[in-house]
């Protein structure tokens, strides 16, 4: 959520001239607003308008930015040359150990599959069938819409230029932004304003939809598991639960708003990539493990998600993404350590918490329901 805040926080400032702290706070207010009123269904239904706002300003800023070199599409190699040839791509430029780059991609592949926000979209469908086909649907255009960031990237690079964008946040988090300005005829242009308008209204909706929807899964774990199943066991009334949601999602918004406030000036995209880490290596374990060992319980639930928190945290923030010239640990992105770190203690947390037969008859069930979508005879 903290790089959520963070990008929404600029690009306020960018918009209004706002401050920065003001601008984290009202995008945070928002976000409260709308979680706490409107729940699962307003968050679903901003969640596809976001999509489809996303995937149509990615499809015209890749058209502009190719027409602004000469693309022929009929004519692949017609493009004139780049500022940035293809030496901006090799490896090291970025990421000089090459253990990260088997981390970061390791992080990116297992860490999608484990974000909190996108596994509550399967409360939403009506059955296994639809889920799968949602998640071949979402694989594609998403694959689709991250292979075009490269070009973007490298597009505003070249347009715009790397000092200007770093002139305008320090954080490097504009280049999208100045990039559609560029495209639409520059500062100053109706053009240019039109273009930074929408790509910036396009990421408001994006980030109001990523926070909304982490918020809804951390307050609906938080008032599931927490309140109801564990301090009232169960003898709660479910106005009492949404209830506990809601005060949740508030007391998460504000805690959100506060770190976005402290982030300031960070790359979002590092901020990201801590994320990912965790989700790879605290969540992706568990749900992997859930899936298809029998014998996986509770204590392996806890053991796997608190070592893997642990060693993704502490790793990233003692590492070069954070400390710099001084970090204490290479890799910017530690998966390739703390998801083995992140399975060892689930399993670990599953041996120690003993047998359960009673928890394993219900493994094939729950297989057959996953497998099929119905409940077994």
């Amino acid at each position: 959520m903290v790089p959520q805040m963070a990008g929404g926080g600029v690009l306020l400032k960018l918009l209004f001239g706002l401050p920065y702290d003001v601008s984290v706070v009202l995008v945070g207010l928002g976000m409260i607003v709308y979680v706490a009123a409107g729940g699962m269904l307003a968050t679903s239904w901003v969640q596809i308008i976001k999509a489809v706002l996303l995937l149509s300003a990615g499809a015209i800023v890749l058209l502009m930015a190719l027409w602004q070199i000469g693309f022929d599409p009929l004519i692949f190699f017609s493009a004139d040359e780049a500022r940035y040839g293809p030496s901006f791509l090799l490896p090291g430029n970025l990421l000089k150990n090459p253990w990260d780059e088997v981390s970061l991609g390791l992080g990116y592949v297992l860490g999608s599959a484990g974000l909190p926000h996108v596994m509550t979209r399967f409360y939403t469908v009506p059955d296994a069938k639809t889920a799968r086909r949602s998640v071949v649907w979402v694989m594609f255009l998403a694959g689709a819409f991250f292979a075009c960031t490269t070009i973007f990237g490298l597009a505003a690079a070249h347009f715009v230029g790397q000092d200007a964008i770093r002139a305008a946040d320090r954080g490097g988090n504009l280049t999208l932004p100045l990039l559609a300005q560029y495209l639409g005829g520059g500062r100053g242009s109706a053009g240019g304003e039109i273009m930074l308008a929408f790509i910036a209204a396009v990421a408001v909706a994006t980030i109001i939809a990523v926070v909304a929807g982490l918020t809804l899964a951390t307050s609906g774990a938080i008032a599931h598991d927490l309140y109801v199943n564990l301090i009232r066991k169960g003898n709660v009334h479910e106005r009492a639960q949404v209830m506990a949601a809601r005060i949740t999602a508030i007391t998460v918004g504000i805690v959100a708003t506060l770190l976005g406030i402290l982030a300031e000036g960070v790359n979002v995209a590092v901020l990201v990539i801590l994320a990912i880490c965790i989700a790879a290596n605290a969540n992706f374990p568990v749900l992997a493990l859930s899936l298809f060992w029998r014998r996986f319980n509770t204590g392996g639930v806890i053991g796997g998600m608190g070592l893997g928190l642990i060693s993704s945290v502490g790793l990233g923030l003692i590492g070069p993404a954070f400390l710099d010239k001084y970090a204490l640990w290479p890799l910017v992105n530690p998966t390739v350590v703390a998801l083995p770190l992140g399975i060892f203690g689930a399993v670990l947390g599953t041996l120690i918490a003993g047998r359960n037969e009673a928890h394993e008859r219900r493994f094939d069930e729950v297989m057959f329901r996953v497998h099929t979508g119905v409940r077994s005879p």
